[in-house]
């Protein structure tokens, strides 16, 4: 019952990881360490949006299949 869940995490972590490199890939490595941009806010559109998006989905869906695994555990 564990082993299931126990891939669906490690196959979620990795797809998490893989979505914010994607997300600090276009946002330029000044930024993305640290330091200052010249427009502090910007609106996100197309890919960008669609990133941001799916790295939220992503992450929610490993929060909560890390909580039932716990739960189950």
């Amino acid at each position: 019952m564990n082993a299931p869940l126990q891939l669906a995490q490690l196959v979620l972590s990795i797809i998490v990881i893989a979505a914010v490199l994607i997300q600090l890939r276009n946002t330029g490595m000044g930024s993305a360490l640290g330091g200052s941009d010249s427009s502090f806010f910007h609106a996100r559109r197309g890919v960008d949006r669609l990133t941001f998006n799916f790295t939220i989905g992503a992450s929610a869906l490993f929060f909560l299949v890390s909580i039932l695994a716990a739960v189950l555990q």
